[in-house]
């Protein structure tokens, strides 16, 4: 029996909400887990986050997707650009994590966001940070779709046909955003909301909050139509 695919929303250095997330889905080596981006930034704690994360590597199979955080503190890194609204976006939260600055932020840390992905694609799903531009084939994206453009929530099915299941968008009820051929679980952990935690195929929701609360499993039919 083939494992589960596990997509996890924005974790914007929420390391409680993460671990307790984990503890609770508890992935296993047959297990795929998806990570939508934003796992840096606004947070307590970016640096526990980005560690829990590669403690799971050791666990199961973890695909990292690129988010626009990433893409910012990364850009900010290596040339200095985007440093100011870096910073102002949630910058200074994941450099006081480290130690106060970029030379604090452990090599590996680097190699991990560095590492992310644009996209990550199954038979029925392609998950990505942000949006897909629907009669556009994934790999000929833009970055400003993937990574940037907000989801109005009256897209247009991809034409693969497949569900795009993505984050960016934070949804302030706490709850998935869903409609005709997209989900998105981006729900807002940093703020009052939920780290939300999908089950693909089962279509099966768990969430946590910085403050160790934790829900599920709920049937994402329920939990949306709440």
């Amino acid at each position: 029996m083939p494992g589960r695919t596990l997509a996890i929303g924005d974790i914007h250095g929420c390391d409680f909400a993460l671990e307790t997330l984990l503890q609770n889905v508890q992935p296993v080596a047959d297990d795929t887990v998806v990570v939508l981006g934003d796992v840096v930034d606004r947070g307590p704690d970016t640096r526990r986050a980005i560690d829990l994360l590669l403690e799971l590597c050791k666990t199961c199979e973890l695909k990292f997707i690129l988010g626009n955080h990433e893409e910012m503190m990364l850009k900010a890194y290596h040339t200095g650009e985007w440093m100011r609204e870096w910073l102002t976006f949630g910058g200074e939260e994941t450099l006081a994590s480290y130690g106060g600055s970029f030379a604090d932020v452990l090599p590996e840390h680097f190699d991990f966001l560095a590492s992310g992905l644009n996209y990550w694609e199954t038979e029925t799903e392609i998950f990505v940070h942000a949006t897909l531009d629907s009669g556009v084939p994934p790999d000929l994206q833009t970055r400003e779709c993937l990574r940037w453009e907000r989801l109005q929530g009256d897209e247009p099915p991809h034409d693969s046909g497949r569900t795009v299941i993505c984050g960016h968008t934070s949804q302030r009820s706490g709850k998935p955003l869903v409609f005709d051929g997209w989900i998105c679980i981006d729900t807002w952990v940093y703020g009052d909301g939920w780290l939300t935690c999908l089950d693909t195929s089962a279509e099966l929701v768990y969430r946590s909050k910085q403050d160790g609360s934790y829900e599920g499993p709920v049937a994402l039919e329920h939990l949306v139509s709440d």
